[in-house]
């Protein structure tokens, strides 16, 4: 079943790591849609629950080398 949720993101300086962050995102199991926000630091994700979790998605941003707040 598809979720949504909305993440806050401390870490980002410049429009290129948004779009790392994004990228990132994309490339997660179970990942449907990812759009970040620099000027929001947010990071609203599209997932299908039974590939993926939020955990699995912030595990995801850290790896990038960002922190969910």
């Amino acid at each position: 079943m598809k979720k949504e949720i909305l993440l806050s993101i401390e870490g980002m300086h410049c429009p290129m790591c948004e779009k790392n962050l994004e990228s990132a995102l994309k490339e997660t199991e179970g990942v449907k849609k990812a759009k970040v926000s620099l000027a929001g630091k947010t990071a609203k994700v599209t997932f299908d629950d039974t590939k993926t979790d939020e955990s699995k998605i912030s595990a995801a941003v850290a790896e990038a080398g960002y922190k969910v707040v």
